[in-house]
């Protein structure tokens, strides 16, 4: 399970990167008379996220389950593939790339540029990917069934708050 710890670890060190991203991004945005939507739910965001990855160690551990090599290996995938998602939507938004919902009055949606040519929320396909499929790489579906049930609650708010912001800032 050490293994399983040091990845869990890594997707961890990968979120703290993200952050630090994303507070040069809202610090662009803001200066560039960018408005934040949704602050409510973001301390929310945050903590369903770190409960989650709490929830990859404790659960193989407390429950002894095992890695099972046909769900493990092809989980841990998932997660890598729902990583190199994530970063190609953080490259292709650029420094409108954020973890919270700020948008700048008056500028154009990325329509034509990365995954964003195929969906209109790319980042929330990695973020459901990774939040099933974490926790199954070492047998964890009782995290998985929970976390993906209350990301979905949550992204249900945070996507309606994310299309309203993002029409309001495009019609301005």
């Amino acid at each position: 399970m050490l293994w399983y710890a040091l990845l869990v670890g890594a997707v961890a060190g990968e979120r703290l990167v993200e952050l630090v991203v994303a507070r040069r991004n809202a610090a662009w945005t803001l200066a560039r008379s960018g408005v934040e939507y949704g602050r409510g739910h973001y301390p929310v965001m945050v903590a369903l996220h770190s409960a989650l990855l709490a929830s990859c160690l404790i659960e193989p551990w407390l429950a002894r389950r095992a890695f099972l090599p046909p769900l493990g290996w092809t989980m841990l995938v998932v997660v890598l593939l729902a990583q190199a998602l994530r970063w190609w939507c953080v490259a292709s938004l650029g420094p409108y790339w954020n973890t919270r919902v700020i948008v700048v009055p008056g500028a154009r949606l990325v329509r034509a540029a990365g995954p964003y040519r195929f969906l209109r929320h790319p980042n929330y396909v990695a973020v459901v990917a990774e939040i099933a499929a974490l926790p199954l790489v070492y047998s964890g579906w009782l995290t998985a069934t929970v976390f993906t049930l209350a990301n979905a609650a949550l992204l249900a708010v945070r996507v309606r708050c994310e299309n309203a912001a993002l029409g309001r800032a495009v019609a301005a």
